[in-house]
């Protein structure tokens, strides 16, 4: 798998790296990218096999919201099948392990996840990088991440885990920072397996009976940002550093006849941000949606139509300019220092674990020339 494979002719300062799911883990975690969910009554294996979505590099298939429940079993069934298939044509050299997506199951709850584990095989083991937990919680994580550690023994292939927090405990301000903590601890242990961390926002909107609309994003949604900024807290800092993905995004007008606006400003911040047109209102309110995920230290999105793959993964992609800052201060051992661009203190100490961060989000998703790029490297 490689980034941004829908753009073949674009020209990076840096280009993105090569992975797979048996890359090694502190790069990987910053991989996934626009994670496409789909439900798991859907065979996706030509798909794979024709590589038909050339950005796709990680995906879900779902047994639990996405299909009613009388669909389980229907479901179960062919990701069996999708996953045998696939190991097959590894086999016969139809493809290789780095030409197909990152595939994760997201299953239904802890029970359905013991008992579909029993089902699964070696050959489908092989080509599967892990599951996702919903409603993950301080009641049910151990049951989660004790099976998952059991199956990694069991048939020594590495399977990570994503939980997705989303509960009542978390969304009600009396119950987060206790479920929070219980959380927290209940990780540690388990870190080498969880590769990381996932917010279920239209869950945890519904607690309160509302819905992000097309021109605003979920940041808008006051109580569901509350809960967001302490996830983060809890768990994306020094000592607790998972990676937490973004929230998804439920609007799609997707057309082969979508076109960006000629009257572009310089910059694409500002064009979103002053609210010009850009392609069309979905997708402009993904883009605006995204900035405010990266600026507050979120990395990847969930997504659920293909649409959305090329605009989640083109914006993660690194400036030189930050990157060139990134590697100044890794390079430096302390004090402070004037910016390459002669534009900005970069002071060593507490600038590193950004640093740190960019120079892995550099390998995983490239380095650009500067932000009027992005509109390049998207359409």
């Amino acid at each position: 798998m490689k980034h941004h494979l829908y753009n073949t002719d674009f020209k990076f300062v840096k280009t993105p790296c090569e992975f797979n799911k048996h890359t090694n883990k502190n790069l990987l975690q910053y991989c996934l990218g626009a994670t496409l969910y789909m439900p798991g009554t859907k065979n996706f294996t030509q798909s794979i096999l024709t590589k038909k979505i050339l950005g796709l590099t990680s995906m879900v298939m779902c047994f639990e919201d996405a299909i009613a429940k009388e669909s389980l079993s229907e479901a179960e069934s062919n990701v069996l099948k999708v996953l045998e298939d696939i190991s097959e044509a590894i086999d016969k050299n139809i493809i290789t392990i780095d030409d197909i997506p990152l595939i994760f199951l997201r299953v239904r709850n802890t029970q359905q996840f013991i008992d579909f584990s029993k089902r699964l095989n070696k050959k489908q083991v092989k080509v599967l990088t892990g599951f996702v937990f919903p409603k993950f919680d301080s009641s049910n994580g151990y049951l989660y991440l004790n099976q998952l550690e059991l199956l990694n023994k069991s048939y020594g292939e590495i399977l990570y885990g994503m939980p997705i927090l989303e509960s009542k405990e978390l969304i009600l301000k009396e119950s987060r920072y206790t479920e929070l903590l219980k959380i927290q601890t209940l990780l540690r242990p388990f870190r080498n397996i969880i590769l990381n961390v996932r917010v279920g926002a239209t869950d945890l909107s519904s607690w309160f009976g509302v819905r992000r609309g097309m021109n605003y994003t979920v940041y808008d949604i006051l109580p569901v940002r509350d809960c967001l900024s302490d996830v983060l807290n809890f768990l994306n800092r020094v000592g607790d550093d998972y990676i937490i993905s973004a929230p998804v995004w439920e609007y799609f007008l997707a057309s082969k006849k979508m076109k960006f606006q000629d009257t572009l400003e310089s910059s694409i911040h500002h064009s979103l941000i002053k609210r010009q047109p850009i392609i069309n209102e979905a997708v402009d309110g993904l883009l605006r949606e995204v900035i405010l995920d990266k600026a507050n230290g979120f990395i990847g999105k969930t997504v659920i139509h293909p649409s959305h793959i090329p605009y989640v993964n083109a914006m993660q992609a690194v400036t030189k300019e930050a990157y060139e800052d990134a590697l100044q201060i890794l390079d430096t051992s302390g004090g402070v220092i004037k910016s390459s661009k002669s534009n900005k203190m970069n002071e060593i100490k507490p600038h590193r674990y950004w640093a740190e961060k960019i120079a892995l989000k550099a390998k995983a998703y490239g380095v650009i020339e500067s932000e009027d790029d992005y509109i390049k490297l998207f359409s």
